[in-house]
């Protein structure tokens, strides 16, 4: 299972050769509702190859449909459903996300990924990690207000005590074979192991290497607070070796594994809400200082030149708004007429897409606190 916050924008936006091939779909996570999640996907899939068949051939046609069609066949997927589902495939890329948030089905064969149901989701500012460790053992879970799930650690996370022991084994193990090192702590131990200072120098270390690779794999690609969840005796520890900026100074005093998915999210909101609503706050006084200086708009017109010249710094889009129409890709001049399909050529997406490749930051915002009534409230860099 990829990992969308680590691959949106930078890698589903960049540019790639065409044909890409985008397929959601709203998917269900229980008996009997997802028995039909399948024979949905499949549908979709034959959508995509319908419209590939009027371009290509079946020799260009079989590479880019047979991961699909694996998908469709995996029978321990399709028991292990979310929200919504994302599937993305190209020539040099297949990447399955799950969603929290439901989505419509769509299955589209363009020359780039149609990306706007997951700018929605990714920027939405109520997102959030949660590091569930104990002394044997770590695991990652996303949330929202909504949900939480437990997330697929990246390969580089030591997941356990024991992946830690057997990477230094394998270390000194090499090292010695050079002739360049004594075994490392954990070999010395060897039988006092059960010692407390054994015990100890081995969770430190354990504690460093998940701390290590979760900021690089998981926080700093996504950017999302980190609460930790974990005994209280554990905390001084993963605090004094953490080098993690989003690792959040309230936390989770608590045994997660106890705990069911709807009691963790419910006591994670918490202690996130206050954060989240701090952020929103940050954000809107940030965006009426620029707009009193002339520096920031919530004109459509405005900010879609704007936009389009590169110069937004940060864009806030009210959720659930949409405003069917286009945008000029030269000029950012509006079409605003009526379209067969909004979600498709909606003018808030497009504006959120165009920020995000010119390396501005958007964030999704509840209409009851946009600073705006437009939809939108844009802050330019100059």
């Amino acid at each position: 299972m990829d990992i969308l916050s680590n691959d949106y924008p930078q890698k589903i936006l960049g540019r790639r050769e065409g044909p890409c091939l985008s397929l959601y779909q709203p998917t269900h996570r229980q008996f009997p509702q997802r028995q039909q999640d399948p024979i949905r996907f499949r549908n979709l899939v034959k959508k995509l190859e319908d419209s590939l068949r009027q371009q290509y051939s079946d020799r260009d046609i079989a590479p880019l449909l047979a991961p699909f069609i694996a998908l469709a066949d995996d029978a321990d997927f399709w028991n292990h459903n979310a929200d919504g589902l994302a599937v993305l495939g190209a020539a040099d890329m297949f990447g399955v996300y799950r969603l929290q948030r439901p989505v419509e089905e769509l299955a589209i064969v363009a020359d780039s990924f149609h990306t706007k149901p997951l700018l929605r989701i990714v920027q939405s500012a109520d997102r959030y990690h949660i590091l569930v460790l104990s002394r044997h053992s770590a695991r990652l879970f996303e949330g929202n207000r909504d949900r939480v799930d437990e997330i697929a650690l990246a390969a580089e996370v030591p997941r356990q005590l024991d992946d830690v022991r057997v990477r230094e084994f394998e270390r000194d193990r090499a090292m010695r074979t050079h002739g360049r090192v004594e075994p490392g702590a954990m070999g010395r131990h060897g039988a006092s192991d059960a010692k407390q200072d054994g015990i100890d120098a081995e969770t430190e270390k354990f504690f460093r290497e998940v701390d290590r690779a979760v900021l690089e794999h998981h926080s700093r690609p996504s950017g999302l607070p980190l609460l930790l969840a974990a005994l209280p005796e554990h905390h001084p520890l993963l605090r004094k070796v953490s080098h993690n900026p989003q690792l959040m100074d309230a936390s989770l005093d608590v045994d997660a594994s106890q705990l069911s998915l709807d009691e963790l999210r419910e006591r994670a909101w918490t202690l996130v809400q206050p954060r989240y609503l701090d952020r929103l706050a940050s954000l809107i006084d940030a965006f009426a200082a620029a707009e009193a200086k002339q520096q920031g708009s919530g004109d459509l017109s405005d900010v879609a030149r704007a936009a389009t010249e590169g110069r937004v710094a940060t864009l806030l889009l009210e959720a659930d708004r949409h405003i069917p129409g286009r945008i000029d890709a030269e000029t950012g001049a509006l079409t605003d007429v009526k379209l067969d399909d909004p979600r498709i050529d909606d003018m808030l997406d497009d504006l959120g897409e165009r920020v995000l490749r010119s390396g501005g930051e958007v964030v999704i915002v509840p209409a009851e606190r946009m600073p705006t009534k437009s939809g939108l409230a844009a802050t330019y860099r100059f």
